[in-house]
């Protein structure tokens, strides 16, 4: 048996982009922001890195997010990595990975300073170069 799923939690990088295909599905497509934040255990400093993800909805979920969500939304997705590849007009090879999202939980949007207050430091000895 295999198992290809996903769950993130995070903040949209930007507005939803909708489009309407030929045969009336609707398509939403729209970024992900995940951070990880450590301690760093020998000097106290805390570091961040972030991650971006590309989050794809179908049908009524697409409809949905169109409706309700926006740039800086905090939200929880459940969905499936996809990877697809392309050739642009110099014949270069472009690859996409991308969550397709079967389940939404929008956690609401906050202010900056607020988001921050609720983030957990995890203490991790991380050597770097």
């Amino acid at each position: 048996m295999d198992v290809n799923k996903t769950i993130l939690i995070g903040n949209l990088t930007n507005d939803p982009t909708i489009k309407k295909l030929k045969n009336g599905t609707d398509l939403a497509r729209v970024g992900l922001a995940t951070n990880l934040v450590w301690k760093k255990t020998k000097s106290s400093e805390t570091k961040n890195k972030a991650e971006f993800h590309n989050l794809v909805f179908w049908g009524k979920l697409a409809s949905i997010v169109e409706k309700y969500l926006h740039k800086g939304d905090k939200v929880y997705v459940e969905g499936r990595l996809q990877t697809r590849n392309w050739d642009d007009k110099e014949g270069k090879k472009h690859y996409m990975t991308e969550i397709i999202v079967k389940d939404l939980v929008m956690l609401g949007g906050k202010k900056k300073e607020e988001a921050e207050k609720e983030v957990a430091i995890e203490e991790i000895d991380i050597e770097e170069e």
